[in-house]
C-alpha cells in the first residue's frame, strides 16, 4: 500500500440489508463529526452505535452525546490503564490529559464516584470499559487496575447495566474476579481476545463475545477459532474505531460504517449468511445493552 493510502479512508462498504449495531466505538476520537460519522454508518446499515468512556472527560461525553443522539448509546468507565495513572500519576502524559501527578487512592476513589454518578443516567447502557490489562501496564500498576474493575463490576450491579471488559493478556484473572464479586447479569468481552476454550467458558457464563476488525487479520486464526464456537446468541460485532481497523485496509483509521467488512467476514468464519448473522448480531446487541 502506498504510505498516501494511509491517509486516505476506506471506501464505503457494500450496504447490508439487515441493520445492525457497532458494539464499540471512539467517536471522540475519530476524525469526522459525530453527524458525519453517523449518516456515514446509517448509509451502509450500521444504525446504532455505543460510545465507550475510557476516563472521566471521555465518559461525560459519552452521556451526553448519548442524550443528543437516539441512535447512539454510552457506556461510562475509568480504562484499566487510566486507573494506575490516576494512582501513580503519568508523568509522561501518555493518555490524552497529559502528565498528571500521582493522585493515590483518594484519586481513583473520587473518579469511580463520578463514574457512579454517570451510570445512573438512563442513556447509559453500560459500565465500561473496565477490566485488566497486563500489555501496557506493569506489575506496579495491577493493584490500581484490580481495584477498580472490582469497583466497576460493584456499580454496574447496582445500577442494573451491562458490564464492558477490555481483557488484553489478563484472561485468568478477569475470568476469576467476575467470579469472586459475581458477575452483573450481562457482560461483554469487547474486542474478544481469547482463544476457543475462553469461548466455551464465557459462553457457559452467557458472556457475550465482541469482535473486531482484528478478527480479519491473516495471524488471527486464534480468534476465528474462538468465533466459530462461540454460540451465534452471544456475538456481537464492534469497531473499537479508530483502532483495529479489518483487512485489506489495516493501517487506516477505523469507523463505524466499516462494520460490513467485518461482519461479512465473521458470516464466513461461522458458516451463516451475512442476513442470519447480521439478525442474531441486531438482536445480541439490544440484549446486551438493554435498548
Amino acid at each position: 500500500m502506498a504510505p498516501q493510502d494511509k491517509d486516505t479512508p476506506p471506501p464505503l462498504p457494500e450496504p447490508l440489508r439487515v441493520a445492525v449495531a457497532d458494539s464499540h466505538t471512539h467517536l471522540d476520537m475519530q476524525d469526522s463529526t459525530v453527524d458525519e460519522a453517523l449518516a456515514k454508518a446509517a448509509s451502509v446499515g450500521v444504525t446504532t452505535v455505543v460510545q465507550v468512556g475510557c476516563d472521566l472527560a471521555g465518559s461525560r461525553w459519552a452521556a451526553e452525546t448519548a442524550a443528543a443522539y437516539d441512535s447512539v448509546h454510552a457506556t461510562v468507565a475509568l480504562h484499566p490503564n487510566e486507573a494506575p495513572r490516576i494512582v501513580l500519576g503519568d508523568p509522561d502524559g501518555w493518555s490524552r490529559q497529559g502528565a498528571r501527578e500521582a493522585g493515590g487512592d483518594a484519586a481513583l476513589d473520587t473518579a469511580l464516584a463520578g463514574i457512579d454518578e454517570l451510570a445512573a443516567l438512563p442513556q447509559v447502557r453500560g459500565v465500561g470499559e473496565t477490566g485488566l490489562d497486563y500489555f501496557r501496564t506493569g506489575p506496579e500498576g495491577m493493584a490500581a487496575q484490580e481495584r477498580s474493575f472490582r469497583a466497576h463490576i460493584e456499580i454496574a450491579k447496582r445500577h442494573g447495566k451491562a458490564l464492558v471488559i477490555h481483557d488484553r493478556e489478563a484472561h485468568d484473572d478477569v475470568l476469576r474476579i467476575l467470579r469472586e464479586e459475581g458477575a452483573p447479569e450481562r457482560v461483554v468481552f469487547h474486542c474478544y481476545s481469547g482463544d476457543a476454550a475462553m469461548a466455551e467458558i464465557c459462553a457457559a457464563a452467557g458472556y457475550f463475545m465482541s469482535f473486531a476488525g482484528n478478527v480479519t487479520f491473516k495471524n488471527a486464526r486464534q480468534l476465528r477459532e474462538a468465533l466459530a464456537v462461540a454460540p451465534p446468541e452471544l456475538v456481537l460485532v464492534e469497531t473499537d474505531a479508530p483502532f483495529l481497523t479489518p483487512a485489506p485496509y489495516r493501517g487506516r483509521a477505523n469507523a463505524p460504517y466499516l462494520i460490513p467488512v467485518t461482519l461479512r467476514a465473521m458470516a464466513e468464519v461461522k458458516a451463516m449468511t451475512e442476513d442470519a448473522l447480521a439478525t442474531a448480531v441486531a438482536a445480541n446487541t439490544a440484549r446486551a445493552f438493554g435498548y
